[in-house]
């Protein structure tokens, strides 16, 4: 498999997963998709940046492709706390999101597991 497939870093293969059309997502929103056994949400920025994330909130569970997406972050739809879309970090430090790599390749989104 080439590299723009598979990364290898420290004892951790990633593998690129097309999640299809980035039409999906409007701007300014987030979806849920499962990948495998994960649960990921991905969003899409007015920008038009996308960021990846679990797709529920440490704290309550909540969707959090359902939340408020901007400047960066998203607010959980239960109790809005935030997270930085970049980084996972929490309005609570000790509650964190994991992240993922994603982008696009000729209007498809390629997420990085």
């Amino acid at each position: 498999m080439s590299s723009k497939w598979r990364r290898t870093t420290a004892n951790q293969t990633m593998s690129t997963i097309n999640l299809g059309s980035l039409d999906k997502i409007p701007l300014g929103q987030g979806l849920s998709f499962k990948v495998g056994d994960l649960e990921i949400a991905v969003f899409r920025q007015r920008d038009g940046k996308l960021f990846a994330t679990q797709s529920r909130c440490p704290h309550k569970q909540g969707p959090l492709a359902e939340g408020i997406v901007g400047g960066g972050k998203v607010i959980c739809p239960l109790h809005s706390h935030k997270f930085e879309l970049v980084t996972g970090v929490g309005s609570e430090p000790h509650e964190c999101v994991k992240t993922y790599p994603v982008s696009q390749a000729n209007g498809e989104i390629l997420l990085q597991v």
